[in-house]
């Protein structure tokens, strides 16, 4: 059986957890998931790292005693994780035994073997970073991400040969081009180690100094520094050297880290594990930045995002999933809830939601509920299956490869292909022509491939996968699953199985309404007053204005989500000429599809053609937009297409 190890960082406690912590952590959980589903043994690593200078500072500013300070921000980030649908295995502190026995091991023999030696040393010390920079490093004398002056510190230490290994190191990433992924991270580390510019690392700070830290084993004098600790963690947790888990799951460690330390991981870490004799990482996964407002989360500025926040306001799933579709993986991604409600109600609500709720109320309507027996097939099924194996293709290839939000549109090709399917089968007039036996086969079709979609969602939102698949009538057993297979089994939803009535998962949302601040009462009647002379500046039209016009009423023939942007359809309307009239229509938000079949509606036929996103436009639909959405505008009784409103 293959077989998946997967870690994220272990976060250091120096403050509470937000968005990035939560991000990473949701990719490893999916990641994790998504393996299991493939039919692979997993492992899923977390947990917290608690030594160094920062946290004596921070507990030292809160009154506690480091071991005191540790244990409270520790916590914090344990019992988020199962209110998140983390799925980890284990997590681990570094204050804990079964690590610092591990560290001290493998120190001593890295030692023993003379890779470790005693030296002086004088460099640009930055407290944030907890590292010694060069002179080369500093932008304009500060440190790069801090943007303070390092203190200059000199003392005596214990070093690693780092240097030792460089040549080595880069032969490694040589011949292993995907040792550090995106290709982007791998050429940053390759560059800074052509550079000539890698010197040893120091190892140690002296208990004059800090005293919070593991002891060294060869000298009692000094800690271990925080980066030569904390890294050991990933085979601690596994039981190194002799665990059956170390045995079983190193030989696939997959790390998965954002690019603030990329070196660290890319650098000290397969140097450190050369030195110990132990075999380096399978893969290095690199991700970028959540920014807010095109800035980098900071506890300084404000900006941070509550993870749980989000997860009570939009629901965790919906939450989730934005996570994985909205940011390209390696890539920096701005949060906003704009662009999260955004999402939910596009893909979620629109889409996904729709062809839920669409196809289990046809099937109570013309099946009483029960999964009818497909019958009598047509070319049009076949194209939709097609389509199937081709979306499960993609996200099973993109998610394996950490492109997780090409992996979700590749799926979502085929949930707007099966909402295209409805409009073109049209099951309400085969219904009417009593055609059961096509009726049949077009509500299974609709059916299963709900199913096949539901499955490959669970690693992303594990939960409304489940409830979908409930839906459906199917009791949900992740050791069932082979995702591979899904391509090529079809008819595994039991005929005569009752299905849910309707399905709610996915409720439009609104951005919650800024409160404005309590005004005084001049102040309001001043601003009403102020409104009123608004509305009466409206400049008045003439009549003969009026009359360029050419308002006319057109039947909806047919409506299509255009191909390039969730919220416009492409509206056929019959205006009682000899071809149809395509409007482009912002209507999306407010109507499936469906709804506006058939429906009559005020054109504005003699507006000027353009092209909207590629697609041509010619004329505008009148709607009225109203506190609970939007309302179109219609004649009282049924015209004839074409009618001019005079």
């Amino acid at each position: 059986m293959q077989r998946f190890y997967i870690t994220t960082p272990i976060y250091y406690v120096n403050a509470k957890p937000h968005l990035g912590h939560a991000y990473t952590t949701t990719v490893a959980d999916s990641l994790n998931r998504f393996h299991r589903l493939m039919g692979e043994e997993t492992y899923f690593l977390t947990g917290t790292d608690e030594h160094g200078d920062k946290i004596v500072q921070a507990a030292e500013s809160n009154g506690q005693t480091p071991q005191e300070y540790v244990d409270v921000i520790s916590k914090l980030f344990k019992d988020l994780w199962p209110g998140m649908n983390i799925s980890n295995n284990d997590f681990i502190r570094t204050t804990e035994p079964r690590h610092k026995e591990v560290v001290q091991q493998i120190l001593q023999k890295v030692y023993d073997s003379g890779d470790i030696y005693f030296g002086e040393y004088g460099g640009h010390y930055c407290f944030g970073c907890e590292r010694f920079y060069t002179e080369k490093e500093l932008v304009n004398g500060m440190c790069p991400d801090h943007q303070t002056k390092p203190e200059y510190i000199a003392e005596k230490n214990y070093f690693f040969k780092m240097s030792k290994y460089r040549d080595w190191l880069l032969e490694h990433i040589r011949k292993n081009p995907d040792f550090i992924r995106p290709e982007r991270y791998r050429n940053e580390v390759v560059s800074l180690l052509e550079s000539g510019e890698l010197e040893d690392l120091c190892i140690s700070r002296p208990k004059t100094r800090l005293t919070w830290g593991i002891e060294l084993p060869f000298d009692a004098d000094y800690v271990t520094y925080v980066w030569f600790d904390a890294l050991i963690n990933y085979v601690a947790a596994l039981g190194y050297p002799e665990g059956d888990k170390f045995k079983k799951f190193w030989p696939v460690a997959n790390h998965l880290v954002a690019k603030d330390i990329l070196k660290p991981h890319a650098i000290f870490w397969p140097t450190m594990l050369k030195a110990a004799g132990i075999e380096p990482y399978q893969h290095l996964n690199v991700h970028g930045y959540w920014l807010v407002e095109d800035t980098k989360m900071s506890k300084s500025l404000g900006n941070v995002i509550e993870p749980l926040a989000m997860k009570d306001a939009y629901g965790l799933d919906a939450f989730r999933y934005f996570l994985l579709r909205e940011m390209s993986f390696g890539q920096d991604s701005s949060f906003s809830e704009k662009a999260l409600v955004g999402r939910l109600n596009a893909d979620l609500a629109n889409d996904l939601g729709n062809l839920f709720n669409r196809t289990l109320s046809m099937t109570h309507k013309y099946f009483g509920g029960a999964i009818p027996r497909p019958e009598v097939e047509d070319v049009v099924d076949a194209e939709i299956k097609k389509l199937g194996q081709a979306a499960m293709q993609s996200f099973q290839d993109f998610f394996s490869d950490l492109k997780f939000s090409r992996a979700l549109e590749g799926l979502w090709e085929l949930v707007r292909g099966l909402n295209k399917y409805i409009d073109e089968t049209a099951p309400w007039a085969l219904f009417k022509e009593k055609n059961t036996g096509r009726l049949s086969t077009v509500i299974y079709v609709l059916l299963e491939n709900m199913r096949k979609i539901a499955v490959h969602l669970w690693p992303v939102m594990p939960e409304a996968s489940e409830k979908m698949l409930e839906q459906l009538g199917i009791t949900f057993a992740p050791e069932k699953i082979n995702l591979p297979k899904e391509m090529d089994v079809w008819g595994l939803l039991e005929s005569d199985t009752v299905v849910a009535e309707t399905s709610n998962l996915f409720p439009r949302v609104d951005l919650p309404a800024e409160a404005e601040p309590e005004k005084p009462a001049k102040a309001k009647k001043a601003k009403k007053e102020a409104k009123a002379e608004a509305v009466e500046e409206i400049p008045e039209i003439d009549f003969d204005d009026f009359q360029k016009l050419d308002l006319r009423v057109g039947t909806v023939q047919s409506v299509e989500k255009h191909p390039d942007a969730d919220r416009l359809l492409l509206v056929q309307v019959d205006t009682g000429e000899k071809d149809l009239r395509q409007v482009v229509a912002g209507l999306a938000d407010y109507f499936q599809p469906d709804d506006l079949v058939g429906r009559q509606v005020v054109v504005v036929a003699n507006l000027k053609p353009r092209k909207l996103r590629k697609q041509l436009s010619r004329g505008m639909i009148l709607a009225v937009k109203t506190e609970n959405g939007m309302e179109l505008l219609t004649p009282s009784g049924q015209v004839a297409p074409g009618s001019k409103v005079s």
